[in-house]
């Protein structure tokens, strides 16, 4: 049984239509090749019929500044693209994809001292429902340790 998507794509290059795959190699290699701060102005929207990309800016300074960086903006995609490097580029003002929200590392919470195991068994200590009660006890140590991991030293 032959694959549908490889008839689809042979019937739109017939037709005219740039290969998405070739949009999909650009959007990967985009990143890496122009930088994150062009990256973050601008980004890749499709392939013209005749190879052109059309790649979206948040201004239109930034599509001003990178036309006039275009040769040098596709010899660094050729670099990951090989012959699949689009042979011209257009920019124009449009939306552009937010970055990724960067992940901020994950550290181990700090063990409350003694002192502040004790301070908040006293604060604690009122409270009637003995459930209630460990769990804020619990919640002040732990607020009180990570105070304590939050200050300059």
């Amino acid at each position: 049984m032959e694959r549908l998507d490889g008839s689809v794509r042979v019937a739109l290059r017939r037709a005219g239509v740039p290969d998405a795959g070739v949009l999909a190699e650009v959007t990967h290699a985009w990143p890496d090749a122009v930088g994150a701060a062009i990256a973050r102005a601008a980004w890749p929207q499709r392939l013209a019929r005749d190879g052109t990309l059309h790649v979206t800016t948040i201004s239109s300074t930034w599509a001003f500044e990178l036309g006039r960086m275009e040769a040098e903006v596709r010899a660094k995609l050729a670099v990951s693209l090989g012959d699949a490097t689009p042979p011209s580029l257009r920019f124009a003002p449009g939306p552009v994809p937010s970055p990724p929200a960067e992940e901020s590392p994950v550290s181990e919470p700090l063990a409350p001292t003694a002192e502040e195991a004790s301070t908040a068994t006293e604060l604690s200590a009122e409270i009637e429902d003995p459930a209630l009660r460990e769990a804020v006890r619990k919640a002040v140590a732990a607020g009180l340790a990570r105070g304590r991991g939050d200050r300059q030293v």
